[in-house]
Formats: C-alpha cells, sequence, structure tokens
C-alpha cells in the first residue's frame, strides 16, 4: 500500500510542469456591451463597445464603433475608435477614424491623415542606469585632496 514505487508516481503527477504556460486568448469586448469599472489584463484587449473606466494591458485595439474614458497604460494601442483621456504606451498607432481627446505619453507615435487628436503629445525616453563617471573628474577629485594634504 504504501510501497516506494507508488510514492515516486504520486510525486510524478504533483510536479508542476517545466514548459512555459500559453499566452491567453485575446479579451473581446463586443459592440452591443458597456462596462463601467477598470479593466486589467497581461494579454491583448480588443475593445468595440463601451468603457467607462482605466484599462492596463499589453496589447489593446479599440475598434471603430468603441467609445473609452479613462486612462489607457499599456504596451501597444492601435485606436480606431473614440478615446477620451489620456494614453501611456510605448507605441501608439492612431488610424484615420481615430477620435482622441486628451494626452499621449508615447516612445513611437503615427497618426493616418484624418484623424482627430485634441491633446499634447509627448515622447517618454526610457531612463537608462547612470553611466560610470569620466575619467576626468576622478581626476580632478584626486588633485583635491593632494593640495589639501600641501596646505
Amino acid at each position: 500500500m504504501f510501497s516506494r514505487s507508488s510514492k515516486g508516481s504520486t510525486s510524478a503527477i504533483v510536479q508542476a510542469p517545466t514548459s512555459p504556460a500559453k499566452p491567453a486568448a485575446p479579451c473581446l469586448i463586443s459592440a452591443d456591451l458597456r462596462i463601467v469599472g477598470d479593466l486589467q489584463s497581461e494579454g491583448e484587449i480588443q475593445v468595440d463597445g463601451a468603457i467607462d473606466g482605466d484599462i492596463r494591458t499589453h496589447t489593446l485595439l479599440i475598434g471603430e464603433g468603441a467609445h473609452i474614458t479613462g486612462e489607457i497604460v499599456a504596451d501597444n494601442v492601435i485606436v480606431h475608435g473614440n478615446i477620451t483621456g489620456q494614453i501611456k504606451a510605448r507605441s501608439v498607432q492612431l488610424a484615420k477614424t481615430a477620435r482622441v481627446v486628451g494626452d499621449i505619453l508615447h516612445e513611437d507615435l503615427a497618426i493616418e491623415t484624418g484623424a482627430f487628436l485634441e491633446g499634447h503629445c509627448k515622447r517618454m525616453v526610457q531612463k537608462k542606469e547612470p553611466e560610470p563617471a569620466p575619467s576626468k573628474p576622478s581626476a580632478v577629485a584626486n588633485a583635491t585632496p593632494a593640495k589639501t594634504a600641501n596646505a
């Protein structure tokens, strides 16, 4: 009943798989759906309906009939519909049918002819780690104590 062979097979079942998890399917918000509240996802969201709330996701696709009121934070945003609120994203694409009222903070921005944008666009630069100080300041720092020692 409690033999060694049964323990070995049980531990094999309990162990977690070593392969990475599959990415989730995109979340679809249909045209007849209205959401009041915030959305958060690590995957992709496609919105064709109405959302009153903030959205945080990896990729956001906003359809032509979509209406979003709130802040958007994402890596990639593609806009074909209406947004009222701030967009913070690495890559933002405004299609010719897009209507955005709000500021866009971005690294890459593409705006097609015909898109409507009322707000400010500001390019965000990724913060880099500070580089080591050049050799000149360290030479000056070494010279200063030497002068103090002579005095």
